[in-house]
């Protein structure tokens, strides 16, 4: 017997209404679907400035790139009680 996993939030009934949903669509409402998925997704820059955002999107890209795991990462009440535990078990120590 097999078990089926399904992402959180998922199950069997919301699977079943999305494959209904994408299976009951013509071939027109697949290219509008799409099209309004493009035109919120893209953005028209004027040719002049396409290398100052190729340059923009490098950096980002590379400031992303550069960091690594530790608290700052966490949620900020993961990384204040990890403070606090590390401050109270000094004081422990002496």
């Amino acid at each position: 017997m097999t078990t089926e996993k399904y992402p959180p939030g998922w199950n069997e009934a919301r699977v079943q209404r999305a494959l209904d949903y994408y299976e009951s669509q013509t071939d027109e409402d697949v290219a509008a679907e799409i099209e309004a998925g493009l035109k919120r997704t893209t953005m028209e820059v004027p040719p002049s400035l396409v290398p100052a955002v190729r340059e923009l999107i490098a950096k980002r890209k590379a400031s992303r790139s550069k960091k690594t795991h530790n608290t700052t990462l966490q949620p900020a009440n993961r990384a204040r009680s990890k403070s606090k535990i590390r401050k109270s078990a000094r004081a422990v120590r002496g």
